[in-house]
């Protein structure tokens, strides 16, 4: 029986949260990575974290920096996504540093002018002053001022007798600036010189992420532990979405739960957008109608986006995918592969192999290759002829 999202609202809060990083009781699994990167941090060990997208790195960070206890360890977090430039990337390092280890405004003034006196900051204030809070200061590259900024959080750690645990996402973001690898260099330069701060990495472009820290002639290379996640198994998730559905009073079966799992592949974003279309479409108990029907909906919902992302692609590229998406991995070369996808050469599934994994649309695990999104996998299934 169907609902109306006006009663639904009136009824109980949606329990599954996608498309921002989860937390509290949103937050599944990861028990083991979680204490993992915790010990790292907290014991002086940089950490790269490694995976494609939407697998809950952001997540998986911010839940080891609110389950911090220690109050000799001050974690940092910016996410540099938006930084076009290496002055906006020393700007908003410098503000967050700042902000984040200080919740007195004259402390925060101090910092500035004690730690940056080579750049001479100017700070600014809004309508409530402790959070609309920012410095700023004249960009100019002789004299250390890069490095001078680079090591507030050191200076801070010493001076506050603490750890400091700097959290960056969205770092591949450097790999866009006018000189990335002089400006790595710089980072990592004035970064593993410090005795009392710690760094941790992690972006949402694997294939850049794991240039930037697994090639042997990046400033990065081996800066740190190389954590690569894996997906949440089905056998955690599906208990977690049946308990979601219990607390607000409505029944999912094991089935059904798994059914989600297997469409998203468990792909920590999907499950969570899936479960959440599943719950709000149910009055009391779950039908295999409303899961396939929530399926339709989101398929539907990322259409013109699947579609901008096919209009780029070469007729053989899609040849490629399609063979993907029926559930080819591996062995693209043998004859009756070919001859069924109509793939030309060895030479030309090895090209488009390459391209599609730098366009981050394909990945690769051992010797299988897979699409990344499951999602857009059952679109092309579905759609491309």
């Amino acid at each position: 029986m169907d609902v109306s999202f006006k009663d639904v609202m009136n009824y109980q809060e949606n329990p599954f949260v996608f498309g921002k990083a989860v937390d509290g009781s949103y937050f599944t699994d990861r028990r083991e990575e979680a204490e993992r990167l915790s010990a790292n941090l907290t014991h002086g060990i940089n950490t790269v974290l490694i995976s494609p997208r939407r697998w809950g790195k952001t997540s998986l960070v911010k839940r080891v920096i609110d389950s911090n206890t220690r109050t000799d360890v001050k974690f940092v977090y910016l996410d540099v996504f938006a930084c076009k430039s290496e002055y906006e990337f020393y700007h908003l390092f410098a503000n967050e540093v700042i902000k984040q280890t200080s919740s007195k405004l004259d402390e925060r003034i101090a910092m500035g002018k004690n730690f940056l006196s080579n750049i001479t900051p100017k700070f600014s204030f809004g309508s409530d002053p402790l959070n609309d809070f920012a410095l700023s200061f004249e960009w100019n590259q002789k004299d250390g001022t890069e490095k001078d900024i680079l090591q507030l959080p050191e200076k801070i750690a010493q001076e506050k007798g603490v750890r400091m645990v700097v959290c960056i996402d969205e770092f591949q973001q450097i790999d866009f600036f006018s000189d990335p690898v002089k400006f790595q260099k710089v980072l990592r330069t004035v970064w593993q010189h410090q005795q009392n701060t710690t760094y941790c990495m992690f972006g949402s472009k694997k294939h850049l992420m794991t240039q930037i820290f697994s090639d042997a002639s990046c400033p990065f290379y081996k800066f740190g532990d190389m954590m690569f996640l894996k997906k949440i198994p089905t056998e955690e998730w599906v208990p977690y979405i049946v308990s979601k559905f219990k607390q607000t009073g409505k029944e999912i079966s094991d089935a059904q739960a798994q059914r989600i799992c297997e469409v998203s592949e468990n792909l920590s974003s999907y499950v969570q957008q899936l479960a959440w279309g599943v719950w709000y479409k149910t009055e009391k108990v779950v039908t295999d109608e409303f899961v396939e029907t929530a399926v339709d909906t989101l398929l539907e919902q990322n259409r013109p986006f699947f579609q901008r992302d096919v209009e780029g692609l070469t007729s053989f590229q899609m040849k490629f995918l399609k063979a993907m998406a029926s559930g080819v991995r591996n062995g693209f070369s043998r004859k009756e592969i070919m001859r069924k996808y109509k793939l030309e050469s060895s030479a030309n599934i090895q090209s488009a192999k390459k391209s599609l994994i730098a366009k981050e649309i394909i990945d690769t695990e051992e010797q299988d290759v897979y699409i990344s999104d499951p999602l857009f996998r059952l679109w092309i299934e579905r759609n491309v002829k």
